[in-house]
């Protein structure tokens, strides 16, 4: 099969071709279909998260159809379509995972990070971790749900009952989550980099109040912020964009440095809060409720051997909306 792997963080993936794997008790082989192209695969890819065995396959956003059952696999038939998440597995004894907060397992294990991912024809995965589709969506559109969708989710119940929201970066998750809030009734100001009008397009169009860069000042301050954007500079903005009691939820697994503000920022019973991964609960509860919205993802799809020019575009700001590859296409 063929894999686009990463080989030395920093460099461009190099496409391989591997034996497809069999699957280990209790796994799954999936035939992949589609498989998002998430921010934290770039966090992977330059370096930015804590080192993991090289080479890495990335990739966590995964569409397919089962291929192979492990010994004692009975969750999925063969044919059937599931989707492989961020969160690939946990070790279901720790406090945390004892307490329903799996995401926090300190044993916890990645896919696209430390399992094999989704920049590949096939994949294995642990089939407890894996989560059914809704069959209303495609398997392009459905890719971006599962990790933008998921982490956007708990971003936006992090929040608590806001009327009003300011969202900082108009990615893939901003995208999905803003969806879901305006189905809810409530206000969503989007924050882009300055001049990029093609995002401030998409977030009127998808129901957003307000669309402005960074450089312009919010029409109100809110009752709640959600920073997608992986820029700690931004933590200071949304704490003043906010009313007192506010909250501000950071959503990425990588930030850059937060600069030093004045405690007056904080004060006030603001909240300042990180999100952390995801739990099976999240796709179980997000899944269903994405499709009854319907939320409708905004995608621009790259075959698999131009992972390399996905990665490039997301770095650089030019994807508007969600970007998948389509290894079966």
């Amino acid at each position: 099969m063929r894999v686009m792997q990463l080989e030395h963080p920093g460099t461009p993936l190099r496409e391989v071709e591997r034996p497809v794997p069999v699957p280990a008790a209790g796994q799954l082989l999936v035939r992949i279909s589609a498989c998002g192209v998430c921010r934290t695969d770039l966090h992977v890819v330059d370096g930015e998260l804590p080192p993991a065995p090289l080479p890495i396959v990335p990739g966590h956003e995964i569409v397919g159809r089962v291929a192979a059952l492990g010994d004692g696999a009975t969750r999925f038939a063969i044919g059937d379509r599931v989707g492989i998440p961020w969160l690939g597995w946990s070790c279901g004894e720790c406090r945390w995972c004892r307490a329903g907060r799996e995401n926090l397992c300190d044993s916890a294990r990645f896919t696209g990070y430390t399992l094999p991912g989704g920049y590949a024809e096939f994949v294995v995965a642990d089939e407890r971790f894996c989560l059914p589709l809704p069959a209303t969506m495609d398997d392009v559109h459905v890719a971006p749900l599962l990790c933008a969708g998921l982490i956007g989710h708990r971003s936006l119940r992090a929040t608590g009952d806001p009327a009003s929201i300011a969202i900082y970066g108009f990615g893939a998750a901003a995208h999905v989550i803003t969806q879901v809030a305006v189905s809810e009734g409530r206000r969503i100001h989007a924050v882009t980099r300055p001049g990029d009008t093609a995002a401030q397009s998409l977030a009127r169009a998808l129901g957003a109040s307000w669309a402005g860069g960074t450089d312009e000042p919010l029409p109100e301050r809110v009752d709640a912020a959600i920073i997608f954007a992986p820029a700690g500079e931004l933590v200071p903005a949304a704490l003043a964009a906010t009313v007192t009691g506010g909250v501000v939820v950071c959503g990425g697994i990588h930030m850059s440095d937060i600069p030093s503000f004045p405690y007056a920022l904080l004060w006030g019973e603001r909240v300042l809060r990180s999100i952390a991964n995801l739990t099976r609960r999240d796709g179980e509860e997000f899944l269903p409720l994405a499709a009854a919205i319907p939320v409708r993802t905004h995608v621009t799809t790259y075959p698999l051997a131009r992972a390399n020019d996905a990665l490039d575009d997301l770095r650089a700001g030019r994807v508007t909306g969600a970007a998948v590859l389509t290894p079966s296409a």
